[in-house]
């Protein structure tokens, strides 16, 4: 294994000097501004604090505790949905299923409380396997079936929201609803659901709490561990990860099932918050969760996802909203403002930033590395 990845190590070096001789670098790095280095690593922040700062001072209530609250729980079931989406970009994938797995995870779950009466853990356990189940489906299209991921994550996800409908029979499904067969449904959302929604610990609402938990154990998947590694090494060139001795495709499978997986955690959130299941309840989500992932890629010029830069990402997403929401803007603008934030990510990222070839060989070089060590 150590010699594979020496092997690609020296392929990827060599291919660097080839491509890049001193007198090209010398030119690149002369065009490159101070100005723009500045703007790649601080540009997004700086516009954050920014933000933070007008909303505050121009509407006083945007900087109380209290809304401090609203901002961090609207953001916990993006960023943890968020934080799947980032395991599928992490191998150069793409899971646009997020929302429809949300969606589904909150008709099944809900279900096997309202209905069938069988307590909160099996809700979640059932929510949890469900949003397996669909990282399963993904990866199997994916890695078995060679089908493209945005390709395969846009039938999934269509897939998935129409079965949502059919195991619910099209209806909303809550406490006291009448079956199919006339009777009153045993079942009710229970004091666990309850609590995830809205139960608190020393004032902390449990919905972060969750995102806290997940945040940094994602964090540790992702940025320290042998798997991250390996997953950030197949995103950046998947032709030199393999030549590594790294199984790819056992890999990317992986990625999609932490990414459903994550989806079912974002479900079972969302159910508690509802305390109902509501028919496309995932819906809003899809868009949401890629604005949060994406925005990671400029956070502090990263330009990779990343756990932190995702979390980041739903972070300024839910501010933004926030504040708009407080000079009552109307909600029908927010698609046009996750829009707009994608836009000034990514031109942060691509344009301010510049090339990336010679940026991804050098990643990928050091994630190699890391796994040489790790050997």
């Amino acid at each position: 294994m150590s010699t594979q990845i020496a092997k690609s190590e020296a392929l990827l070096s060599s291919e660097e000097l080839k491509e890049s001789p001193s007198s090209t670098l010398a030119s690149r790095r002369g065009r490159r501004t101070a100005i723009q280095e500045l703007s790649l690593q601080y540009g997004l922040v700086t516009v954050f604090v920014i933000l933070v700062a007008v909303f505050w001072a121009t509407a006083p209530a945007f900087g109380t505790l209290s809304n401090l609250w609203v901002i961090l729980e609207s953001m916990s079931i993006v960023a943890v949905a968020a934080l799947g989406v980032a395991f599928s970009l992490a191998v150069g994938g793409w899971d646009l299923s997020i929302g429809s797995n949300i969606g589904f995870v909150v008709m099944v779950s809900a279900i096997v409380l309202i209905e069938f009466n069988w307590g909160g853990l099996l809700g979640i356990l059932a929510g949890l396997l469900a949003g397996l189940f669909i990282g399963a489906v993904n990866a199997l299209l994916i890695v078995k079936g060679r089908v493209p991921d945005m390709i395969a994550t846009l039938g999934t996800m269509f897939a998935f929201e129409g079965l949502a409908l059919v195991i619910a029979g099209g209806n909303n499904v809550a406490p006291g609803m009448t079956l199919s067969n006339g009777k009153t449904a045993p079942g009710k959302m229970g004091h666990l659901f309850n609590w995830i929604g809205n139960g608190k610990v020393a004032h902390i609402p449990g919905l972060v709490i969750i995102l806290v938990v997940v945040s940094v154990a994602i964090f540790v998947v992702l940025e320290r561990s042998r798997l991250g590694r390996a997953l950030y090494a197949i995103g950046l060139n998947s032709e030199a990860a393999r030549l590594a001795g790294i199984p790819v495709g056992r890999y990317r499978a992986i990625a999609y099932l932490f990414s459903g997986f994550l989806g079912g955690v974002a479900g079972i959130m969302l159910l508690g918050l509802l305390g109902n299941g509501q028919v496309n309840a995932g819906q809003p989500y899809l868009l949401e969760c890629v604005a949060a992932a994406l925005i990671a890629y400029a956070f502090f010029g990263m330009k990779r996802p990343s756990a932190h830069g995702t979390v980041f990402g739903a972070l300024f997403v839910a501010v933004v909203v926030n504040g708009l929401t407080m000079f009552n803007v109307p909600y029908y603008v927010e698609d046009t403002t996750y829009g707009l934030l994608l836009i000034f990510a990514l031109i942060l990222t691509f344009t301010v930033g510049g090339g990336t070839t010679a940026t991804n060989r050098k990643s990928i070089l050091k994630q190699l590395r890391k796994l040489h060590r790790s050997v």
